[in-house]
């Protein structure tokens, strides 16, 4: 087929930058104190010579996209760049024409393969998991969308129907997309705005009591400082997962400050959405510290909009993970463990009812989930990668051009806000938050909106 806007990629460049982080993160057991961004370029071009340059970006975060007793975080950072860089080579060797998602479609064949190839060449004792393929190849995912988009003169989200694609979902997923396209599960406009969700980790300070080590950077530090400053309505409140008591008293102090904070500002509704980052045993877990939240305070039990993937990350190796006594009570979404299809799959028949989508996990790949989420009536949400800057106004943007997503994270702002000073600059709508929103609707220009 002789589709005259497909491209083929003439040229990249990828390059790096670290950030520390303000403060330390803390989320499953693990802490997170800085941040190394991979940033790609790619220039795409038409059958008839166009040309553009696409550009995208991610950090690498190897504690969460490659947890392991096993292989180091500086381990794990290396050999994920170079998967990048591979990925990149990968994509340089195409040969045919193609829209992005087909280059990524047939680049992601390679991954698992790719991912012992490094293994074995770093001598690390366990090859790259799918989770951290999909993370360092997603800049080139964006690169290529953010190229196509501008090659044409459109918003990237905008280039996802029959004209410009010519496979259709069936091709990449089941019959039952069949005669279905991407433009179905995307909105030519991205909404206008969009809640904010603020992280507060498990080191982060409720009140001033809790702060150790004043910071005096002009920033807020405790959670009512956040709240009075942005306006804010939606928290995310990190939790342990296996410290029950623990874990109900911190939802509990959050609950606290968060009405104190709400009613000097006259609020009068907000949420909640809990993250265990996979540490709970079992699904018993989650009842027994929901039934405890309900029976000590009603008001941040209804609060609760969802819960995020509670147990292990592996659902083939722990099939009696299921979660539909407590997805009858709260949504609850598959994080950690979607990095395909199969893996959505598997999750609703575990009882999973929500989906989390990531950026992070490529563009295409987000596409994909998002659409069989909203076919199968899931719950949707977007969340970060503690992203700063380009990554994400990316996360942002797929978060507006998807129907029914319930709010977006952007914790960069709070972690390592130095990184998103350039961009604040360029797109203040999107990071200077003053009534817990983010003003999505300026995400529609050529390619990824920004």
């Amino acid at each position: 087929m002789n589709r005259s806007t497909d491209v083929r990629v003439k040229d990249t460049l990828i390059t790096y930058e670290e950030h520390p982080f303000r403060v330390p993160l803390k989320f499953g057991g693990r802490v997170m104190d800085k941040h190394k961004i991979i940033n790609v370029q790619v220039t795409v071009e038409t059958r008839d010579r166009k040309k553009a340059t696409g550009l995208g970006s991610m950090p690498v975060a190897p504690v969460w996209a490659w947890p392991s007793d096993k292989v180091s975080p500086d381990q794990a950072e290396k050999a994920m760049c170079d998967f990048a860089e591979r990925v990149i080579g990968l994509a340089e060797s195409l040969d045919e024409y193609a829209h992005p998602i087909d280059m990524i479609f047939l680049i992601s064949a390679e991954y698992y393969h790719l991912g012992k190839v490094i293994a074995r060449e770093h001598k690390l004792p366990e090859p790259v998991p799918p989770l951290a393929q999909l993370v360092a190849a997603s800049p080139l995912d964006a690169a290529l969308h953010d190229g196509f988009g501008k090659v044409l003169g459109r918003n990237s989200f905008n280039t996802l129907t029959p004209e410009f694609m010519a496979n259709d979902l069936s091709h990449y997923l089941d019959e039952q997309f069949k005669g279905e396209y991407l433009d179905r599960y995307t909105l030519r406009e991205p909404q206008a705005k969009l809640p904010l969700y603020h992280l507060v980790g498990a080191l982060d300070p409720l009140t001033p009591a809790d702060v150790k080590t004043p910071l005096r950077d002009g920033l807020p530090v405790t959670l009512g400082d956040w709240i009075a400053a942005n306006g804010l309505t939606h928290l995310k409140i990190k939790l342990n997962g296996d410290d029950l008591a623990w874990d109900v008293e911190r939802v509990l102090a959050v609950d606290r400050v968060a009405t104190e904070a709400q009613a000097k500002r006259g609020c009068k509704a907000w949420f909640y959405s809990l993250d265990f980052n996979e540490k709970c045993a079992n699904v018993e877990y989650v009842l027994e510290f929901l039934k405890k939240i309900q029976a000590s305070a009603p008001q941040a039990y209804d609060r609760v909009q969802y819960i995020e993937q509670p147990t292990h990350r592996d659902l083939k190796a722990h099939p009696d993970n299921k979660m539909h006594k407590a997805a009858a009570l709260k949504p609850v979404v598959i994080d950690e463990s979607l990095v395909d299809y199969e893996s959505l799959l598997l999750a609703r028949d575990l009882g999973y009812s929500g989906v989390a989508l990531k950026a992070c996990k490529g563009q295409t790949e987000a596409l994909f989930a998002a659409a069989a989420a909203q076919k199968f009536g899931m719950f949707l949400c977007v969340q970060d990668l503690t992203c700063p800057g380009r990554s994400f106004l990316h996360s942002a943007s797929l978060a507006a051009h998807i129907p029914g997503v319930a709010a977006i994270e952007g914790n960069a702002r709070q972690f390592c806000p130095a990184a998103n000073k350039i961009w604040a600059r360029e797109v203040p709508e999107m990071f200077e938050i003053t009534d817990g929103t983010v003003q999505t609707g300026v995400l529609n220009g050529p390619g990824l909106g920004f």
